[in-house]
């Protein structure tokens, strides 16, 4: 059974002076922004289900203590859940999303030519058919976890597409076409509450 990731995004007047002018509201669910199951993004950005072995930003920290009742219902109207934790826009702006996995990735990665011509991440263990053809690779199971037992950095080049071996960066576990609309709505916040005054709080169920 698979892990799905459930939250919202929450802001505040962040400038104003006045504590009691400065609680939390909802803002969006995260649902209508994000609906995927990606493991790599979920451990790269909090220790969920790593796959790809990268620090999380921000692991295991549950809920806020002035959490939203909005999201507090939310969170406790499942009957199974864990590791909640939230993140601030703040946060989110200052990591280095160039920063490599600590690991080689088990997963073979398929680069296709992007615009200007630059090999671009197309998928992990896509095409998996073809790999084990071009890498000449026999048995069921040995594409899927090609990463365990092949060098880092082997290429395979394929017409217009190449298959290696390797580590992926925070960007491209959390890749803009699958989180971007995430960040669009924090960034727009933030221009009005501030960078500290906009979070996304989340947990994950099974």
């Amino acid at each position: 059974m698979g892990t799905d990731i459930h939250g919202l995004i929450e802001c505040r007047w962040d400038r104003w002076l006045d504590e009691d002018d400065r609680s939390w509201r909802e803002a969006i669910d995260l649902d209508h922004l994000y609906n995927g199951r990606s493991y790599a993004a979920f451990g790269a950005l909090f220790g969920v289900r790593d796959t790809v072995s990268f620090r999380p930003l921000a692991p295991d920290r549950g809920l806020p203590s002035d959490v939203t009742g909005e999201a507090r219902a939310a969170y406790e109207g499942w009957s199974v859940t864990h590791s909640a934790s939230w993140i601030t826009w703040a946060e989110l702006k200052a990591a280095d999303w160039d920063e490599c996995a600590a690991e080689v990735d088990e997963y073979v990665h398929e680069y296709r030519r992007g615009a200007d011509g630059a090999w671009e991440l197309y998928g992990r263990n896509s095409s998996l058919t073809r790999f084990a053809e071009v890498a000449r690779l026999s048995g069921p199971r040995v594409p899927y976890r090609a990463g365990r037992s092949l060098p880092e950095g082997t290429e395979w080049l394929d017409g217009e597409r190449l298959f290696r071996i390797g580590r992926m960066t925070r960007k491209q576990a959390v890749p803009d076409a699958e989180w971007g609309p995430v960040w669009d709505v924090m960034r727009t916040l933030a221009g009005v509450h501030g960078d500290e005054g906009v979070r996304l709080v989340v947990w994950f169920d099974c």
